[in-house]
């Protein structure tokens, strides 16, 4: 019997899948995507108590990836949002590292404007390939690693597989509907 969820005025069949291992593998499936040929607008709507995000179009399950939300100090927003931009080579400009004037990483997990640079020293953002933001103040979907599938790992942006993360941005609009929830 399939589970209803209410992300909005409207009820979408979510669908979820059975955890497929492949073959001698050690790690979970990451993520099914169903939607290459499927018509209609891409939404997605993302469960933080799950850390997954479960993608419709035209209403439709056509997929489900892992993410990975804010970790604690750093919660993801919950509500619903509209994509407003695409960026397919996003750096951030809060986050990142600091390098010294020889080139060397001083720093892998500096915040812009509190952590201390070095003389001839710069802050480089760290990369959030395949960006779509959902906010005014810096929260996206991106790839971006995911070290244990179910559980939060970010600074508040929903972090998604690579792969997954570029099919995603392939499909999906500016203005599309994101919604997340606890």
């Amino acid at each position: 019997m399939p589970e209803f969820s209410l992300f909005s005025s409207r009820i979408e069949v979510a669908r979820r899948p059975m955890m497929i291992m492949p073959p001698l593998a050690s790690q979970p499936v990451m993520y099914v995507w169903n939607g290459s040929s499927k018509p209609g607008p891409l939404s997605v709507n993302i469960d933080l108590s799950e850390q997954k995000a479960y993608l419709f179009k035209g209403g439709e399950n056509v997929g489900w990836t892992y993410v990975a939300s804010g970790r604690s100090g750093f919660a993801s927003p919950t509500g619903t949002f509209r994509i407003m931009e695409k960026i397919v080579n996003k750096r951030s400009n809060r986050y990142g590292m600091i390098i010294d004037s020889n080139g060397d990483v001083v720093n892998s997990n500096a915040t812009a404007g509190v952590s201390r640079i070095p003389p001839g020293g710069r802050f480089v953002g760290a990369r959030m390939p395949y960006w779509m933001r959902i906010t005014g103040y810096g929260i996206g979907l991106h790839a971006g690693a995911i070290p244990h599938p179910g559980s939060p790992a970010s600074h508040g942006c929903i972090r998604l597989p690579r792969d997954m993360a570029e099919t995603i941005f392939q499909n999906v609009s500016v203005g599309a509907r994101v919604t997340i929830m606890q």
